[in-house]
């Protein structure tokens, strides 16, 4: 198989690292995380073969006899179709994620007046939960039964990185309410940073910065020589990762249909 691009060679990194099992093939992954069977990109295809990436009709009765529980459609592409009118005749929407990469470590920006900046430990695994679902419950993105049972089965495996000292995550606090965090993986010389995510009442104040930068000063001690951040390509978040110094490198391409309501 060839080199996988970084962004998703970091993604497949970071569920080895968390107990998922990758099987090769030959012309697609299968990626299984069975302590977590409400992960949609934790249990799912991905198509290694860049001439295959439009055969929707292929890919999707795959899916389906790998994962017959699933109600979700996940498949990762090597690259982005030219033609996706097969994809969306398969009911999937085709998303294009933005690959961020830096040679060298954002700098580290000041913690804005009035925070505290820890790495998550005890109970600060609850604070995090606890700030994951309420986001949720605020946006409505996921059915909040399914998505608690995700969250936590998710937090476990990332605790468990945690004090195997092969992740760290890191959290701002507004007294002892934690308003902001992020966590950042070593695979290798890389370091893939993961759910960064901020209070809508206290977004522009820098606390996404600075985390940054403190994470990005934890993998280089550990030895990272290259920082990797993925987002959506129409988040305004991109503009605070470019400032930190990060630059377009690639692109992650999937396709994606979401369970019913």
């Amino acid at each position: 198989m060839d080199a996988l691009p970084p962004g998703w060679d970091t993604d497949i990194a970071v569920l080895e690292l968390g107990g998922s099992s990758v099987e090769d093939r030959g012309d697609h992954l299968v990626v299984r995380t069975p302590a977590n069977p409400d992960f949609h990109w934790g249990n799912f295809l991905f198509v290694t073969d860049p001439a295959a990436v439009g055969d929707a009709e292929r890919w999707t009765a795959i899916f389906g006899a790998t994962f017959p529980q699933a109600r979700w459609l996940a498949v990762g592409l090597t690259r982005f179709p030219e033609d996706g009118a097969a994809w969306a005749a398969a009911g999937a929407e085709l998303e294009e994620d933005q690959v961020l990469t830096s040679s060298s470590p954002p700098r580290r920006t000041p913690v804005p007046d009035g925070y505290t900046v820890r790495r998550l430990d005890g109970d600060d695994w609850e604070r995090y939960i606890a700030r994951e679902l309420a986001e949720n419950l605020r946006t409505g993105e996921y059915a909040p039964e399914e998505h608690e049972r995700f969250t936590r089965a998710r937090t476990v495996s990332q605790r468990e990185l945690s004090d195997r000292d092969a992740a760290a995550f890191f959290g701002a606090f507004h007294g002892e309410r934690l308003v902001a965090d992020l966590g950042i993986v070593r695979c290798g010389e890389r370091a893939r940073y993961q759910s960064v995510g901020t209070d809508v009442d206290h977004r522009g104040r820098g606390l996404a910065s600075h985390l940054l930068g403190v994470a990005a000063a934890w993998a280089g001690e550990r030895g990272c020589r290259q920082w990797v951040i993925v987002t959506e390509s129409d988040n305004p978040a991109g503009r605070v990762y470019r400032r930190a110094g990060f630059a377009p490198d690639a692109t992650n391409a999937q396709a994606y249909r979401p369970p019913p309501r």
